[in-house]
C-alpha cells in the first residue's frame, strides 16, 4: 500500500464524519432558528467540530492532491475533463465550501441573538453543503462510494 492509497482511504472515510457533523449542525441550527431556541454550548461545539472536521478534510485533501496521479500540470490539463476536474475544479470548489463554512462560523460567533446565531449557521452551512454536492456531481464522484 502506498501513500496515495492511504491518504485516499483517509480522505474518503473522513468525509462521512464531515457530512454527519455538518448535517447535525444544520439540523440543530434550523431547529434553533425556527423554534426560537437558545444557543447552547452544545450548539457551539457541534458547529465548531463541523468546521474543524472540514478543515481537517482539506488538509488530507491537500496531501492527496500532491500524491494523486490524476492531478497533472501540463498543456493538456484543461483539455481532459478528468484531469481538469481533479487538478482545478475539485480543490477549488472544496476550498470555496470551506471558506463559506468558516465565514458562517465566524459570523455566528459575532451575532447578537440566539436566533441570529442559528440562522447564520443554517444558511452558510447549507450553502457549503450545496457547493460540495455540486462539486462532487460535476466530477461524477459517488457521494457514498469510493472514487478512483
Amino acid at each position: 500500500m502506498n501513500a496515495y492509497t492511504i491518504f485516499k482511504y483517509i480522505h474518503s472515510g473522513l468525509r462521512f464524519i464531515v457530512v454527519i457533523l455538518l448535517l447535525w449542525a444544520i439540523i440543530q441550527s434550523l431547529a434553533g432558528w425556527f423554534g426560537k431556541k437558545s444557543y447552547t454550548e452544545g450548539n457551539r461545539k457541534v458547529n465548531l467540530f463541523a468546521m474543524i472536521s472540514a478543515h481537517t478534510q482539506l488538509l488530507f485533501g491537500i496531501v492527496l492532491y500532491f500524491l494523486s496521479p490524476f492531478v497533472q500540470f501540463g498543456a493538456n490539463t484543461m483539455k481532459d475533463a478528468t484531469t481538469r476536474y481533479w487538478t482545478v475544479e475539485h480543490i477549488s470548489m472544496m476550498i470555496i465550501a470551506l471558506v463559506v463554512i468558516t465565514i458562517g462560523h465566524a459570523k455566528s460567533k459575532r451575532a447578537n441573538t440566539p436566533e441570529a446565531k442559528h440562522k447564520t449557521i443554517a444558511i452558510f452551512y447549507i450553502i457549503a453543503v450545496i457547493i460540495v454536492v455540486v462539486a462532487l456531481s460535476a466530477g461524477h464522484v459517488p457521494l457514498l462510494g469510493m472514487s478512483a
